[in-house]
């Protein structure tokens, strides 16, 4: 049984607001992403891109690779300035946008990510750390240097981020030292690289991990001031700057060393620096900068997924905030024992290109989310911040392309992991009182089919769209379940319980569509079930009938039951117009009274328990393939490829007066049948003076389901009647199959040549 949950959205959305005491722009978005962005791979692999594929390609790998942060920086800051942007970050605008599931799904991933990361980061520091101290145990300066920088942002995020601008003005120092530094000395050392030994998309996907982190901003926008102006400017500015640091290193490095060089040693900017040890204290504080960025983004995103409800239930504590900031101490806690579990391992570089894909994948559902936005133009959408959603699904498509050139194994892992997430949110069903674009998706699509939909029949992708007469659905379940069996979750159903007006009310109808809905779910059948009032049962059918549909998208077969014998002469009425209207009838006479039983609450009628497993067939009493017997082949045709009625033989029957007709009609049938390529065994009968009625009972009786065409209203033979002639004849017909097996009665009158639909012509 799944967990049905119903999410207020107070537990983020009313989250206490920091009206004047939160961090601003420059403290609480641009250091964190500026930092993060300015790390290790601009310090130790540089050089090696450089000395791969020379400073004109370096400096195209550097344009693509921030063409592709900027565009997400751009969807962020749409995003952004269209919502109030509360804590969680990505995960939040995310799961605002499109959906909480697709959020829960790219959330806890990246929740997880951002949580190794700080162990990577530390292990990062520890291992430069051990080089010059060579003594010392890397696991050891891991796990204190974790928990240090846990502390801090146990302290306060405001002192967080003063320790970042201490570790900013370290970096600074170093690319100072580099800017004046001096031509490097040639390389002695034995030479493991040589130039051009890698291919340009190869070092591109080396180097992007450098202009990522511009979540480490976006993360702390349930800290922030004023999120919809900081998170866009914010993250811009960092990207920007660093584009232009990266701009400018290469052509550094470019003429102060030589290829050799720049591959084979990674702490070639030490040789260039000035002062060659700042370019240590660069290294170490953009580790350090990257573990407190991730230190504080995680919890604040394990809040967000907390307070929605993602967490399993004894997880939901995560979701407390302390103090007058709110800060996630209990998450903070508990992504340290994370943290240090990954230290303990030693070794991350198997897990690090897997948590580089949930990042990117975060990128483009960010992308996604504002493109989608941007392209449906719902009124409720208004950023402030105006990009062309073409911008944001180019940004979309460069992160799956850098995914895949990156590391495709990991890519794929990582797109089983959220689809795993995003299955399990959706068996939840957990329910938001925000809405999001999913529905405009829908509606957009929808109007788009619609509109280019021909009103004119198309018999090669005909289908039936079934309008159901069930009146209570619980007492005629089989209409339901044979209109699931006819459509499989394909065409449209759609059931009516018309009701009348002295005995109804708006409460009454929610209370009936609501239980049915729930039957129709438990048995999974796509239908929908909506209550009518009428002041009569027919007129009521008959203005459905007329009126059902929206544009070209209208029921073309009607399904009913057999009528209360003291109503025959309106239901024949009722068939007439049908006819007169083109809609197709066909009429399921179940001959047993079925009914909802306790034991089976939703088990078939149809096909009872004890014939689950049986061998079955479907009789079609053929009359012609102009007529009826077109329909009635295409309906067996579907009842047969359900699952409730896979592989049953399919019976072609056909009457001849005598022994004479029999050949030329078996050939005939037999070169139907195969012309039609529909699997259905030709059986011709000798009527030797019986009546059909005998030899419809005598073949059919062990049958497990017959079709019968059904006379058209307008045929001349009721011309010249009273009015009560079709009644009378449908009388006789019905009386002659009540000791059958369930009979479906079918009359085609739609403008359609079934004919056409089977042969392809």
């Amino acid at each position: 049984m799944s967990q049905h949950t119903s999410l207020s959205g107070s537990s983020v959305d009313n989250k206490s607001s920091l009206t004047k005491t939160g961090l601003g722009t420059f403290g609480g978005v641009f250091t964190p992403s500026i930092l993060t962005i300015l790390g290790v791979i601009m310090y130790l692999r540089f050089g090696w891109v450089l000395g791969q594929v020379g400073l004109w390609q370096t400096l195209l790998i550097v344009t693509l690779s921030t063409a592709i942060t900027f565009l997400t920086g751009l969807s962020i800051a749409v995003i952004a300035t269209d919502q109030v942007v509360k804590a969680g970050g990505a995960y939040y605008m995310i799961s605002r946008s499109l959906g909480i599931e697709t959020g829960g799904a790219v959330g806890v991933p990246l929740y997880f990510a951002q949580a190794f990361s700080v162990a990577l980061y530390t292990l990062g520091f520890a291992e430069s750390v051990v080089r010059v101290m060579p003594g010392w145990n890397l696991t050891l300066v891991a796990a204190i240097t974790t928990i240090g920088v846990t502390l801090l942002a146990l302290k306060s995020a405001q002192i967080a981020i003063r320790a970042q601008y201490v570790i900013m003005a370290a970096i600074a120092i170093s690319l100072m030292c580099l800017v004046f530094g001096h031509p490097a000395a040639p390389y002695t050392g034995t030479v493991e690289i040589e130039p051009h030994s890698a291919g340009f998309w190869a070092v591109l996907a080396v180097f992007f991990p450098a202009v990522t982190g511009i979540m480490a901003g976006v993360n702390m926008s349930g800290d922030l001031r004023d999120p919809q102006k900081s998170i866009p400017w914010g993250t811009l500015a960092a990207i920007a700057t660093g584009y232009g640091i990266y701009l400018i290193i290469p052509v550094i490095l470019y003429f102060r060393a030589d290829p050799i060089t720049l591959l084979n040693d990674p702490l070639v900017m030490r040789r260039i620096a000035l002062w060659g040890d700042s370019v240590l204290l660069g290294v170490w504080g953009a580790t350090l900068s990257s573990a407190i960025g991730s230190i504080m983004g995680a919890p604040r995103i394990l809040q967000a997924l907390a307070r929605d409800s993602i967490l399993p239930s004894p997880l939901r504590w995560l979701g407390r905030g302390e103090g007058a900031e709110d800060e996630p101490r209990l998450g903070t806690l508990f992504t340290l024992g994370i943290a240090l579990a990954a230290v303990g391992i030693g070794d991350l570089n198997l897990l690090a290109p897997i948590l580089t894909m949930f990042f990117l994948t975060t990128y483009m559902v960010l992308n996604i989310a504002a493109g989608v936005e941007g392209f449906l133009q719902s009124p409720s959408f208004r950023p402030s911040f105006k990009v062309h959603w073409g911008f944001s699904l180019a940004g979309a498509v460069g992160c799956i392309g850098v995914m895949f050139l990156i590391n495709i194994t990991a890519t794929i892992l990582a797109a089983v992991v959220v689809l795993g997430v995003y299955l399990w949110l959706e068996r939840q069903e957990l329910a938001c009182t925000w809405g999001d674009v999913r529905q405009g998706m829908w509606m957009t699509l929808v109007r788009s089919g619609l509109m280019n939909m021909t009103t004119i029949p198309d018999p090669k992708n005909w289908r039936p769209h079934l309008l159901v007469f069930a009146g209570n659905h619980l007492k005629r379940w089989h209409l339901v379940e044979l209109a699931a069996a006819l459509t499989h979750n394909r065409g449209l159903v759609s059931i009516f319980n018309i009701l009348p007006l002295d005995v109804s009310n708006p409460q009454r109808q929610d209370n009936l569509t609501a239980i049915a809905q729930a039957d129709l779910d438990q048995a999974n059948i796509q239908a929908f079930f909506r209550v009518k009032t009428a002041p009569d049962l027919y007129e009521g059918m008959e203005q459905l009938v007329e009126t059902y549909g929206l544009g070209p998208l209208i029921p073309n077969t009607v399904l009913i039951g057999h009528p209360n014998e003291l109503q025959i002469d309106r239901y024949c009425q009722f068939l007439t117009f049908c006819h007169q209207s083109q809609r197709n009838v066909i009429i399921l006479r179940d001959g047993t009274n079925h009914r909802r039983s306790e034991k089976f609450p939703l088990e078939s009628v149809l096909v009872t328990p004890d014939k689950l497993h049986a061998p079955k067939r479907i009789d079609v009493w053929w009359g012609g393939l102009q007529s009826n017997g077109g329909l009635m082949l295409i309906l067996a045709y579907l009842l047969r490829n359900s699952w409730q009625w896979h592989n049953t033989e399919i019976c072609l029957k056909l009457v001849v007066p005598n022994l004479n007709a029999m050949q030329s009609a078996e050939s005939n049938l037999v070169a139907l049948v195969q012309r039609l390529r529909i699997g259905a065994t030709p059986q011709i009968i000798n009527a030797e003076g019986k009546p059909f009625a005998d030899i419809l009972l005598e073949s059919s009786q062990d049958a497990d389901f017959v079709l019968l065409g059904l006379a058209k209203p307008d045929d001349p033979m009721f011309a010249d009647s009273s009015d009560s002639s079709y009644a009378n004849y449908y009388q006789q017909l019905h009386g002659r199959t009540q000791h059958l097996p369930p009979t479906l009665f079918v009359l085609a009158s739609e403008d359609l040549n079934f004919a056409q639909l089977l042969e392809k012509t």
